[in-house]
Parts: structure tokens; C-alpha cells; sequence
């Protein structure tokens, strides 16, 4: 698809999730990458302390646990979750409010944090109704063999990894998403996600 600057008839956020080492991130900045202006995303809120580099406001809004525990209270966040002792958060708000300004919003959310924004969704009063995108691995000898690759992994971690993703993919088997792309090969699996977000019903010899 080239480059667009026309907002896709179906405007709603899309979030996107999978397994660890399934290519999720790669599809998602590159969707980011070629529609800018069109495609968005937000600035989520954590406890942890800033990196060298990162900016406020820009790369995460840096609250402490307490202001992050009395958001949770105020019902801020659609979704959030606790990693490495630190919490992240991704406000209601910041979707709202780029929707409003006529961008997609594109949302990478791991598993926990889409079965909170189904809990959302559901509420009568809520302004939040994403699409879901589930991207999955061929199969998860494939999964461990890219875990493997990456390098960064100690034979503990590849277990915890797989054991989750096991569980993940359970959950997607239960037919919460929208859509599910099975990752065999990077530039399909791009093309499938991109006609799905710019609700592209073409067929592809």
C-alpha cells in the first residue's frame, strides 16, 4: 500500500498483541513509520525512573508508585500492569484525545492488558471500542527458535517466555480478536495487518 494521508473509514483504536519474539513490534513501528500523521500512538505512564535520553512526556509520563496507585483509583487507565517492579499505564485520555485530533491509534498491549480493555469496552459509559489484532507465530518450535536467535535470552527466561505464550495463545483461541495474522513471513504479515487497519478487503495472489 503507498503511503496515505486518508483516515481509514473504521477509525477506531487497533491494538496490537502477541507472544515475545513473534514480530509484534517490528509490524507495529512500521505501520507507525509509513503512515505518519495517520497512524498514532500514546504516551504511557510509569513508575520507574527515566533512562538516559528519554523525556518526559515524550518517551513516558514518570509519576511515583503512589500518584500511579490513586490514577488507578480514579479510574484512569484502560489498561495497565506491573513489570520488572515497576508499573505502566496507558490512559484513557491520551486515546481519547488523539482519536479527536483524527489519527488511529495504535496500541501494543500484551495479554493482560487486552482482557482489561475488554472488561472497558464493555461498560456502558465507555469511549473506548479498539480493534483487536492477535499476531502469532507458525508455531512455537519457530517461536523459540526466534527467542533463541535474539541472543539476549538465558534458557530461564526462554522458558518463562514460552510458557506465556503457550497461555497466550490459548486466549486468542477464544476468539477475543478481531483478527489474527499468523507471522510465517514479515512483509505478508505486513500487508494483512495494513489492509486490516485501512480496512482493505482486497484479495492477493
Amino acid at each position: 500500500m503507498a503511503h496515505t494521508t486518508v483516515l481509514p473509514p473504521d477509525h477506531r483504536p487497533v491494538v496490537i498483541s502477541g507472544p515475545s519474539g513473534v514480530g509484534k513490534s517490528t509490524l507495529y513501528q512500521r505501520l507507525l513509520d509509513e503512515h505518519p500523521g495517520i497512524l498514532a500512538t500514546t504516551v504511557s505512564h510509569t513508575t520507574r525512573k527515566p533512562r538516559p535520553g528519554e523525556v518526559e512526556g515524550t518517551t513516558y509520563y514518570y509519576v511515583s508508585r503512589d500518584k500511579f496507585e490513586s490514577l488507578i483509583a480514579q479510574d484512569t487507565f484502560i489498561e495497565y500492569t506491573e513489570f520488572g517492579g515497576n508499573l505502566y499505564g496507558t490512559s484513557k485520555q491520551t486515546v481519547i484525545d488523539q482519536t479527536a485530533k483524527g489519527s488511529v491509534v495504535l496500541l501494543d498491549i500484551e495479554m493482560e492488558g487486552v482482557k482489561q480493555l475488554k472488561t472497558e469496552q464493555l461498560r456502558a459509559d465507555s469511549q473506548i471500542n479498539p480493534r483487536f489484532v492477535f499476531i502469532k507465530p507458525p508455531n512455537l518450535t519457530v517461536l523459540e527458535a526466534r527467542l533463541r536467535g535474539r541472543g539476549t535470552e538465558d534458557e530461564c527466561s526462554i522458558r518463562k517466555r514460552l510458557a506465556r505464550a503457550r497461555a497466550e495463545l490459548d486466549y486468542a483461541e477464544t476468539g477475543v480478536h478481531d483478527k489474527i495474522i499468523v507471522n510465517h513471513d514479515l512483509e505478508d504479515a505486513f500487508k494483512e495487518l495494513e489492509d486490516f487497519v485501512f480496512n482493505v478487503h482486497s484479495s492477493r495472489g
